[in-house]
């Protein structure tokens, strides 16, 4: 795996096929929250299995650590969810800004309002390693409170619409894994709003005879993580921060984030993904 730095993003290589691309400086529109994000990330067989900028919603950035609702402030991009009232456009749109990487890996990002306050000081780790018919990608975002107050992390359905608790590290995936299959530690059940120990996401690829599976995993020990995910309208995952109820953060304080995701070749049976669950290998910082 070879990584490279082309001053406004990192591309990551393996064997010929670009496994990343993480762009650091993008130049997109205030009102879609400019922000470091992912894409593509492929497979190792070369197919991509995640979306950028759909036209249902332009702020989706492959993947990307958001903030739907943070005191007031949008760190998400778009509309924002007002109770009583539903989706509105409002300017409370902040940015997510690269001031730069301290070393190899570990990049400090500020959170910026739309008003031009930087409220979290933000240190993002990245590594990866691969495996047969799989690679990894280990992420850390630890967030540091520098607004001189208590923030409080929300989501819509804090705010009262029902099943929208979309909040932190979020994931789109390409139109074509539409109706894909989602599986959970928990079960058959439907996970969206649950908690389980890890949930996978399945899908077919257009043009060419293959699927994909994506095992995402949630090592933060936030007590109240619950999972949202969609398979229809559209392909979304996210380890919510803030489902059903708000997550405060005091002064000066840092919330410490950790996940990892799987990236797979092929269809993963649901005893391959309880299997890889825990699993650790050396990894690779970028």
């Amino acid at each position: 795996m070879e990584l490279r730095d082309d001053g406004e993003a990192l591309i990551l290589t393996a064997e010929g096929v670009r496994l990343f691309t993480y762009t650091y400086r993008p130049d997109v529109a205030a009102v879609e929250c400019p922000c470091p994000s992912f894409h593509p990330i492929r497979t190792l067989a070369g197919d991509v299995v995640t979306g950028y900028r759909p036209h249902d919603h332009r702020w989706h950035k492959g993947l990307a650590m958001t903030a739907s609702h943070l005191s007031g402030q949008n760190f998400w991009g778009g509309v924002s969810w007002v109770r009583g009232q539903g989706y509105q456009l409002r300017p409370n749109v902040g940015s997510l800004r690269h001031q730069g990487f301290v070393r190899p890996g570990v990049e400090r990002v500020d959170w910026v309002t739309a008003a031009g306050e930087t409220w979290i000081e933000e240190t993002r780790t990245i590594a990866y390693h691969r495996g047969d018919d799989f690679w990894v990608l280990e992420l850390g975002f630890d967030l540091r409170n520098v607004r001189g107050a208590e923030l409080e992390f929300g989501s819509p359905t804090v705010f009262g619409r029902e099943l929208a608790g979309y909040c932190g590290f979020f994931w789109r995936g390409p139109r074509d894994f539409t109706g894909g299959t989602v599986l959970a530690s928990t079960g058959p059940d439907d996970p969206m709003g649950t908690q389980a120990d890890w949930l996978a996401y399945i899908g077919t690829h257009d043009e060419v005879d293959r699927q994909s599976t994506l095992l995402f995993l949630n090592d933060t020990p936030v007590a109240d993580a619950r999972w949202f995910v969609r398979t229809e309208p559209y392909p979304v995952v996210n380890p919510s921060l803030a489902f059903y109820r708000p997550l405060t953060l005091a002064t000066d304080d840092t919330l410490r984030l950790r996940y990892r995701l799987v990236i797979g070749n092929g269809r993963w049976t649901h005893d391959r993904l309880a299997d890889h669950y825990g699993g650790r290998e050396s990894s690779t910082q970028a």
